[in-house]
Parts: C-alpha cells; structure tokens; sequence
C-alpha cells in the first residue's frame, strides 16, 4: 500500500510539471505575460501631403456668388470640403505679404511682423520690401540659365512658417516646395528655408540662394516657358449670358495693349513680334499664368515623389492672376467671374493628379486668400454710396501745410505706405510733447476727403482692449519699428491712392482696409482627417496652420490663431481583444475615409 500511495504521488507530480511546461508555452500564458492592450500605443496615421492653395485677393462672397458655375477643384472644396463661411482676416492691413505670412505662420502682423508688402525702413531711411535681404550673400537666381535681380528671403520674418516646423520636428523627413508668381507669396508660404521657393520676374522662374534648387525645374522651364504662350488670346469659356456683370467695369484701369471688354491678346505692344515686358504684365494677368503654376506643382509631385516618402511633405501654391485682375477690372467683372472659372478646371486638374500619385485620401487640403478688395470706386458711386478716391500726396500735403505755422522742418513726414504715416527722425517725438501741433496735425488729417479715423502709434501698442473693431483691426496690424508713428483709416468704399497728384491712376482699386470686403477670405479644408461640412462660426486665416497642426502632430510658436477642431475627425479607438467580442459603435469615419 505504502509503495502505491508513493508511485501515485510521483505520477501526480510529473503530471503537474507536464502541466506547467504546457501552459508555459501556450498561446493563454504568453497573452497573459504581454503588457496590458491598454498600454499598446500605435502611432497615429499623418497625411503623406499637406497642400496649401492661397488665391490672392479672393473674396469670400465669390464662392457663394460662383460655385455654382464651378465643376472642378473648387466645386470640390466646396461640395467634399469643409467650409468656414465666416472667415474673415481681424486686422487692417490686408496686403499680400501680410495675408500669406499669417496663413503660413498662424499668427497676426504684429507677432509675424510682416507689417505690408513694403515700408518705410527708418535706419536705412528708404523703403525695404517685406522680402528684401541685405545680407550680400544672398543672390537671386533664375532657372535655365535666366538672370535675376535683388535678394529675397523670409529673414523679416519673426516667427517660423507652419512648413519650417513640419520640416524640423518630423526629422528633416518633409519636403517643402512653394510655387508663385510673387516673393513674397513663396517665400512667406515656405519659411527661412524650404526645398525649393520659386516665383517669377522678368519672365523667368526664379529663387534665392537660401532655398535648394530643383534641377528638374530647368525642364519646364526650357520646354515651356511664360514666352510659350506668346500670341495666345484670353477669350471668354462661358455664353455670354452666363456673366453676372456687363462688359465693362466703370473705372476699370486694364494692362496696356488690352481694352475693357474681351478678348485680350497676349501679344504685348503693338508691332512686337516676340515677347517683351507688356506681355509678361498680359500673361500674369490672365489665366495661363494659373496653369503655369498648376504644371509646375504636378512637375514637383512627380519628379520628388511627394506624398511618397517617410515624412509629411508640404506643397504650396499661391495664384497671382486672380490679384492682378481684381486690380485692373474690379470684383464686378466678367474677367473676376471667368478667371475663375479657369482657376476650377486647374485645380480639378492638381486634385486629380494628386488622387493618382499620392492617392485620394492620403493628402489635405487648405485653400484661402490673402486678402479681398474694394470696388472700384467709379462703379460703387453708381449705386448712390459714400465712395471715392483718398489721395495720400494730398493728404501729405495739408499735414506739412499745418505744420508751417509750429516751425517744425519741411518735409516732416519721411513717407506715407498705405495708411501708415513716418515722419522724419525726432519730428514724432516733438510732436508728442507739442500737442497743438499735434492736434493740427491730427485735424489737417481729417479734413482730407475720404478720412474716416487717425490713430496714434502709442494707442495701438501692446493690443489694447477695446469694443472698438477698427482701433482693434488696426492695433493687430501693429509692429513696433517697423509700422508708422500715425495712421489714418479711409472711410468705407474709399481708396487709398498714391499716384501723384495731378497723374492718373495706373490700376482700378485696391485693398488694404479694415473693413469685410477687404477682410472676408474664403477657408476651406479637404481630405486627410476632414470633416466634410458647412460650418458658420467666426474664423481667421490665423487657424489654418494651427489646424493643419494639429493633423500633422506639431506645435507651433504662435498662440494668435486655434485649431479648428470641429471640422477634424476624431481618430478611432483601436478595440483591444478584450473588448473584440463587444466592438464599440464608430463615432467617425477613419481618418483616410475622405478625399
């Protein structure tokens, strides 16, 4: 009895081992020594292309009044996209170089300091574009050989670009790539440094020393180049009875070689047989020069595989002509209403090279403008409004006129750049300790046709609170050092001018003002982690790069604009296999889910 009872309890023993060793190795034992499924990260899934599109001097009624003339890629934003109808810019000084740099940095002029696309530099007593580079190392250059004047780069810039950052916290992984007919358009849209930053002057494609070349730009630019389309006509593509407006524009001021009604020919003066300057001022303004730059993107895409790398690449484009055109004809123009309709069939022509290199669904989209426009002046006062021309050399003129009597030195105002006012060194601080001259200053101002406001440099600093739009619009368009000593805000439907006086005017209207025509841009948004909608609460172009952003993982520098989180889809929780057996109900498409 005794040696069974003890080779039983030997066979149990053995068997428990047994028993150990198996579950040891099965399956059960190695899930239970695996960590947790609620500690199991996986990287979250990044766009393989950020697309940024800015229409220069798009209004955003022209979406609403359009659209539904549209059958291409900005009938898409519209219809696949997500909206923001009140989108508007919150600051005066609605210029190009201005608009672009907070689109691209995510923060007002007076963090971004890109105050105008030019100003009066007080140390070097001249004026200094945005993009104008002293350092003598710095050289402009053309593609295919081509020569190129000046130096231009993003150093006024005070904060980083929205791609800058994508690049350096990413790993250098991104490439970043910006296409326009402006400097200052490609340079803001790029940052201090970029892959490639191209623009045009004189008639060829052009870049700048601190942005790499792309040698197969020198291809398009050879095999097709602005001089192509030499000789070419830009001819109405819809029945004339689809224009909104009449032939031609009170006060409209066309390029030269062209008339007030279609078609125009892209032949520069008359008698020329090869291209010449007019013609490259016909081609910018016409809708070739939007096809240019679309070709030029789909050559980038291709030849650098963008969207087709480890990183997130970047790839922007600013249409130019829309700007040019708006100038010379006017928001109420049959050439505003067709350039559009060209700029539609281009970027349904982008969106689908894009579905087949980097496929639908792997890129986002954000498309704005820089800034809108006034009507022309001749055509508003039409309507029975309060609008008309506010001549800056006049203006000028009483101001040292009021002076005389104070004896204060002629001329006492260095220069006046839209609605900034800079008086000459030491003048502005006599000034603040004189205040009778500096009321005469202020009443002389006012006294000029077309002045609804004058502001102080002083009651502008540091953002003041106040209920007051206008003296907010003009205290975010702000710099110390760089903005006036004065400033004075043109009634509504009036234009700022500086032709000379006694001179006519060169172009039909213009923009930079704190009111909605100038200020209201369309935003939009599609694909990668949009999603799709109307949406109609207060935006700025400031959210753009905070929400782009937020879809690429990033921080930015500046806190001025916000991530637009209601138009993101939330990610979607992976089920752990505990969970399996009883899924969640999804909230939201997968991020990759839309165009």
């Amino acid at each position: 009895m005794a040696h069974s009872a003890t080779a039983l309890r030997h066979k149990i023993l053995a068997a428990a081992a047994l028993l150990g060793l198996i579950l040891t190795f099965s399956p059960a034992a190695a899930a239970q020594a695996a960590p947790p499924a609620s500690r199991i990260t996986k990287k979250p899934a990044k766009p393989k292309l950020v697309v940024l599109l800015v229409v220069d001097q798009m209004r955003g009624d022209y979406v609403d009044k359009f659209s539904f003339q549209w059958t291409g890629g900005l009938k898409r934003l519209v219809t696949e996209g997500a909206w923001f109808r009140d989108a508007a810019y919150p600051y005066a000084a609605t210029e190009t170089c201005v608009g672009h740099s907070t689109i691209s940095t995510g923060a007002f002029p007076s963090t971004h300091g890109m105050v105008a696309n030019a100003w009066w530099d007080r140390s070097e007593k001249k004026v200094v574009t945005c993009t104008s580079d002293p350092d003598p190392n710095v050289k402009n250059f053309g593609y295919a050989g081509a020569t190129a004047k000046g130096a231009d780069t993003a150093w006024r810039m005070a904060v980083p670009a929205f791609a800058e950052e994508l690049k350096f916290q990413t790993g250098g992984a991104t490439r970043v790539v910006t296409f326009s007919l402006k400097a200052r358009a490609a340079i803001t849209m790029a940052g201090h440094k970029a892959d490639a930053a191209t623009w045009f002057d004189g008639g060829a494609w052009v870049t700048s020393t601190p942005y790499s070349t792309l040698s197969f730009l020198d291809d398009p630019a050879k095999s097709h180049p602005a001089k192509a389309d030499f000789g070419k006509t830009w001819s109405l593509s819809l029945p004339e009875s689809a224009y909104w407006y009449g032939e031609r524009t009170l006060g409209a001021v066309p390029p030269d070689g062209w008339e007030l009604t279609f078609p125009h020919p892209l032949r520069g003066k008359s008698s020329v047989s090869e291209p010449d300057g007019t013609f490259f001022e016909q081609w910018a303004s016409s809708p070739y020069a939007d096809t240019a730059l679309t070709e030029l993107a789909e050559e980038a895409v291709d030849a650098l595989h963008l969207g087709n790398s480890n990183g997130t690449d970047f790839l922007a484009v600013s249409y130019s002509s829309v700007d040019y055109v708006g100038h010379e004809f006017g928001p109420r123009s049959r050439e505003i209403q067709d350039i559009l309709v060209r700029l539609d069939k281009d970027l349904g022509n982008l969106f689908a090279h894009l579905d087949e290199k980097v496929g639908r669904g792997n890129y986002v989209v954000a498309f704005s403008a820089d800034h809108g426009v006034v009507p022309v002046p001749e055509d508003m006062q039409t309507t029975g409004a309060d609008a008309g021309v506010l001549h800056l050399p006049e203006l000028q003129e009483r101001i040292e006129k009021a002076l005389e009597a104070f004896n204060y030195p002629k001329p006492a105002i260095a220069r006046i750049t839209g609605s900034d006012i800079y008086f000459v060194p030491s003048v502005y601080d006599k000034l603040l300790q004189d205040r009778a001259a500096l009321q005469a200053v202020e009443d002389a101002a006012m006294a000029q046709p077309g002045v609804a406001a004058v502001y102080r440099a002083e009651e502008l600093r540091n953002r003041p609170a106040t209920e007051s739009p206008t003296l907010r619009a003009m205290a975010l368009s702000y710099f110390p050092g760089r903005s006036g000593d004065l400033f004075v805000v043109p009634k509504p439907y009036w234009l700022m001018d500086s032709t000379p006086t006694g001179k006519s005017r060169s172009y039909g209207t213009g923009h930079g003002t704190p009111y909605n025509y100038d200020q209201h841009v369309p935003v939009l948004f599609m694909g990668f982690g949009i999603q799709p909608g109307q949406y109609f609460q207060s935006v700025t172009p400031a959210d753009i790069a905070p929400t782009l952003a937020a879809i690429c993982g990033i921080t930015l520098s500046s806190r001025d604009g916000h991530a637009l989180s209601e138009a993101l889809k939330k990610p979607v929780e992976a089920n752990t296999p505990a969970q399996s057996a009883r899924p969640k109900p999804v909230l939201a498409p997968t991020p990759n889910s839309n165009p």
